[in-house]
This record gives structure tokens, C-alpha cells and sequence, in this order.
């Protein structure tokens, strides 16, 4: 059998807010090395964190990983903007740190003020502290000539306790009503990050299964390079939902939690995992 790459989303799959899902450690470290010859990679849509925070994160949790093995809507969109030319040139950006950091990396330049100078991008991204004023700066932006990006299209977000709060696609929707310009997106479901993921691995599309939780993004994605979907219901996503998704959606396992994919997928489980 070759070897599988795994490529698991984390907000409403792996864990809500601190608190990992049922099953999920287990799941993932029954999967790594040395415990299997499969590679576990992670690709989040959330923009507002660096990798370095997701490796803490997921290290607390009792999941070990490094940042060669995150990808993170924030760092797909520096390697699409590298990629572009963009080295040097300016961006007006809504977002957090997580964004900074990558926008940095890939050497651009950040405007805090947009009626001081011209701007070649507008990037988007998850933002706590967004308001009328960095949509005005936006729109402006983008009236003057700006390249609009998204980093992902997500329009809610899980939260603990069940709590879904407005993901990064509401305010990508707020500045494309202001502007009347559609934005590039670059996370999930665009397949350009996986692609990148499956290159760093060594890994073909038939080789890789993408597990997430929602339809229009992991799924999506996943079907998009031909790759295996999977789908949780731990997260944003419903049976309905399922149910009444067209076929570019459909996902080919739909399993409660985590433990029930390794039954499905026929994958030795350890003893003592839960929730499947």
C-alpha cells in the first residue's frame, strides 16, 4: 500500500478553541510516524495566527509537529504573493499578526496609510479588530488600482461550547460590496497550498486524504486535485448539509469523529482511542 499523506484542517476537526475534539490526539499520533508510514500534515483557513503558534497549540494538546508541517491560510497567500513578484511592493492589510508576520516574510511592504501613497495590494484576512474606517482604507485602496486577496473564504467559525462566530468571508464580503471588486482567495478551496503541501511531501493527489469539516472549502479542495475527502460532523458542517450538497461537494467518507475514519479507512487503531 503507498504511503497516505494526510492533510487534516484543525478549527472544528482537531479541536474547538482549546479544547481538543473527541478522539483527535489519538487519531493523529495512530497515524505518524513512528506508529505508521504515513505522513500528517495540517492546513488551516485561519489566517490570524502564525505556525509557530499552531505547533505550541497542537504540542499542548499532546500532538507533536513543526512548522514545516502547518500551512496556514496566511502563509499560502506570502507564498502566492512571492510567487506573483510581489517582493517590495506595498499592501494595505486587514488582519493579525498571523498575517503580518507572512506578509513580512514575503518581503512586501505595509501601509498604514492609504491616502499617503499608492498601493499595489489589499490583502484580507481574519480580523477581531475590523471597522468602518479599515473598510473605507480598503475600498480606496482597491479604487486607486490595488490587486485584491483574500486568504480564505470562510464565513463562520467554530468556537467552544458549540459557539460560531463570523469567520474571515463575512468582512471579504463587506469589502467586495464596498468595491465592487471580487477578491483573489487563496486558502481552501483553492488547490495551490495543497499542491504546495504535496510537493513538500512527496506525495501525489492519489495519495493524499484531505479531512475536514467543511463542504465548500476542505471538501472542495480536496476534490479539486483528485485527492480522498473526508468530512467530520464535529464542526460547521451537518448530516442536511451533506445530504442536500452537489456532487463537487459530496464527500467520499462522512464519519462522526475522528476514530470512525480509521475504522472506515480499514487503519490499525491503539489501544484505548475513543469515539469511534
Amino acid at each position: 500500500m503507498a504511503v497516505r499523506t494526510f492533510v487534516f484542517d484543525l478549527d472544528g476537526v482537531v479541536y474547538r478553541g482549546e479544547q481538543p475534539l473527541p478522539g483527535a490526539v489519538d487519531t493523529i499520533e495512530t497515524l505518524s510516524p513512528p506508529q505508521a508510514d504515513n505522513q500528517v500534515y495540517f492546513f488551516t483557513n485561519n489566517s490570524s495566527k502564525s505556525r509557530e503558534f499552531y505547533v505550541d497549540k497542537l504540542q499542548r494538546m499532546g500532538i507533536a509537529t513543526d512548522v514545516e508541517h502547518i500551512m496556514t491560510a496566511s502563509r499560502a497567500t506570502a507564498l502566492y504573493l512571492r510567487e506573483e513578484g510581489a517582493q517590495g511592493k506595498s499592501v494595505y492589510m486587514i488582519g493579525q499578526d498571523g498575517l503580518r508576520q507572512a506578509l513580512l516574510s514575503a518581503e512586501m511592504r505595509l501601509v498604514e496609510d492609504v491616502s499617503r501613497e499608492k498601493v499595489d495590494y489589499v490583502v484580507v484576512g481574519i480580523d477581531h479588530g475590523f471597522n468602518f474606517q479599515k473598510l473605507v482604507d480598503a475600498q480606496q485602496a482597491i479604487f486607486g488600482g490595488a490587486e485584491f486577496i483574500a486568504t480564505n473564504p470562510d464565513l463562520t467559525f467554530p468556537e467552544e461550547n458549540g459557539r460560531v462566530t463570523p469567520g474571515n468571508g463575512a468582512l471579504v464580503a463587506a469589502v467586495e460590496a464596498a468595491s465592487g471588486v471580487k477578491a483573489t482567495v487563496i486558502g481552501k478551496p483553492s488547490p495551490t497550498a495543497i499542491h504546495e503541501i504535496l510537493a513538500l511531501a512527496g506525495s501525489s493527489p492519489e495519495d493524499a486524504v484531505i479531512v475536514g469539516d467543511r463542504l465548500d472549502t476542505d471538501v472542495l479542495a480536496g476534490k479539486r486535485i483528485g485527492a480522498l475527502t473526508v468530512l467530520v460532523l464535529t464542526g460547521i458542517t451537518s448530516q442536511a448539509d451533506v445530504d442536500a450538497a452537489p456532487p463537487e461537494m459530496h464527500p467520499d467518507i462522512v464519519v462522526q469523529t475522528l476514530p470512525e475514519m480509521l475504522q472506515r479507512l480499514h487503519l490499525n487503531r491503539r489501544p484505548g482511542i475513543q469515539g469511534g
